[in-house]
Formats: C-alpha cells, structure tokens, sequence
C-alpha cells in the first residue's frame, strides 16, 4: 500500500531528470564501474551471415539428443521445474523443462529470442532446445520431457546480476535497441534477476566481461502485468507495437509492469536502430531461430510474419 504511494509520489521528480542527469546517475551508481560497449553489444561483421540455428556457439556446444544424460541435482530457483545433467562428454547442462506441454512453453520461445538477439551483436550463452532426453539416475534410465539447456560452459561464468536502470550503458544506443527487441518480442519479464554479468574467458587468455539478459522466454504473447501468456501468436499479434510520440520519445503498447523502462525514454532514433539491424536478418535466418526453439515452419510464420510488420513500422518511424 504504501509503496504504491511512494512510486506515484516519485513519478513527477523521475520524468523531470533528464536523459543525460538519468545516465550520469547510472553510472555513478553502479557497482561495477565503467565498462566498454562492448561489454554490452559488438558489432557483427556481417549479420546476413550469423548462424541463427547453433547460434554463436556452433554446433559442437550443442547437447545431443540421442546421448544419455546422467542426474546431477535438482534445479531449486525459479518456476519452472529443471535439473542440472552430464553428457557424455562430461559436460555439465542447466536443464528448464516445462510446466505442462513441451510444445508450448516459454522455453521454445527463449531459444528463439537468444538466437535473435547473439544474430544481431548482444552476448548470449550457449542454449539450446530438445523437445526430450534420456535421463539415467538412482532409479535407471527413462525418457524425460525435453525444455532448454543451458551450457555450463568453462569459458563462461556468472556473476551478479545488473540493473536495467543502473549500468554503464543507460542511455546509449545499443541499451535502448536492447529494450526496443525486446519490447517487439512482447518480452513480459524485464525484472534485473534475469541479468547477468558474465566473464568471458577469451581464447587470448585475456577475460572481458559480458552484460546478458537471460529468462528469455515470457515473450511472444501478451504483456499484461498479470497472466501474461507467451509463445502464443494470435496474442501475439494483436497487442500493437507502436502508438504514437511524445516529442522525439515513442510510446509503444507495451503494458507489462516495467513501462516504466520504456516510457518517455526511447526515441525514435533508437527505434530505427533497431529495426535496422533486425532487418539484415534474412528469412532463412528468421526460420532458423524459431527452428532452434523447436518451432515448424508453420508454427513460425505467424510470428516472423508479425516481427516483420513491426521492423516496418519502427524504420519508418520519424520525429513528430
């Protein structure tokens, strides 16, 4: 109750800062110090030719499906019922598997999403998606519900999470691009839990540090702050992208309850930044993603159809 107050209180003093005060801001008050944009974004040499099945990790970081994995523990955060495996290969795999049907959950929908996102330069793990395993514990080997999995990978370790409104990169062109994809995802969870601060291990021996949003997968469908659905087309496509401007600030028809990342803070600039890198991907690319996540063609048309008309949109957004 009284934190409802204290928000509506706060709002007028939050508008009246501006972008510049609000990146200062950020930048004074995060833990970890200056970082490169880099550390955020990198520029792909060429985006038409980035792997949007395997991803930036390839093919051989892929788990394999025909393999046995064995149990290691159960996995205790989150919603979501999951486990951490071994292959064959002795290599260790956070597991997130559905709640009901593998067929429409929010695990198809992040493997989708990190492949979209690695394709155009933000740092993505190694996920991937199997629609089943085989799991061999105490009680024997048996066939598992398949979900997304997640490489333990040597090279790559997280650490604390960061703030969408505390990094060093608020306000920088590749930040609010960030949040317009995801945003054009309907991406309903945009909570600072889902972020993490990675260190890479270079093949160089030199370690950089990775900003990544992960949890993914409640996107795709709708963005109200209760019950939003995800992985849902016809949901999907009738929430719309864009609403009109306020200034040089786009209002997007975005409802889910981090608006308030969004509002009064993304230009139209920032929108058609996006939208230009999302539109070098090409169709072969688009249906490789959603391939990735487990999606047929026929499943994926409805939403790469969609996906489409709002790149559109955002390119042939002006000032107002």
């Amino acid at each position: 109750m009284t934190r409802g107050i204290t928000l509506l209180a706060l709002l007028p003093i939050v508008i009246a800062f501006s972008a510049a005060d609000f990146t200062a801001q950020a930048r004074a008050k995060d833990p970890t110090g200056q970082a490169p944009i880099e550390a955020l974004w990198q520029q792909p040499s060429n985006i038409s030719t980035q792997d949007a099945f395997y991803g930036p990790w390839g093919r051989a970081s892929a788990p394999d499906p025909a393999a046995p994995y064995r149990f290691i523990r159960v996995k205790r955060s989150g919603v979501e019922p999951g486990m951490t495996v071994v292959d064959s290969l002795s290599r260790e795999w956070s597991v997130k598997q559905p709640l009901h049907d593998v067929h429409s959950t929010e695990e198809r929908v992040e493997v989708v999403l990190s492949r979209v996102l690695s394709a155009v330069g933000y740092h993505q793990p190694p996920v991937y998606f199997l629609p089943s395993f085989t799991l061999a514990d105490t009680f024997g080997t048996r066939h598992e519900p398949g979900g997304r999995f997640r490489l333990n990978h040597p090279d790559l370790k997280p650490g604390a999470a960061w703030s969408w409104a505390r990094n060093p990169f608020v306000g920088t062109r590749p930040h609010q691009g960030l949040l317009v994809i995801l945003i054009m995802f309907n991406s309903a969870d945009l909570k600072t839990a889902n972020n993490a601060v990675y260190e890479h291990l270079t093949p160089s021996g030199s370690v950089e540090r990775w900003y990544v949003v992960r949890g993914l997968g409640a996107a795709l469908g709708t963005t109200s702050r209760f019950g939003a659905t995800r992985g849902e087309a016809d949901q999907f496509a009738a929430l719309p992208f864009l609403t009109g401007m306020s200034g040089d600030n786009v209002r997007f028809g975005y409802t889910g309850r981090f608006d308030n990342l969004i509002r009064d803070r993304i230009t139209a600039a920032d929108v058609r930044w996006a939208c230009g890198l999302l539109t070098q991907l090409s169709a072969a690319q688009w249906y490789d993603a959603f391939r990735a996540g487990g999606y047929d063609r026929a499943a994926a048309d409805p939403f790469i159809r969609r996906l489409r008309e709002k790149i559109a949109e955002g390119l042939a957004l002006t000032r107002a």
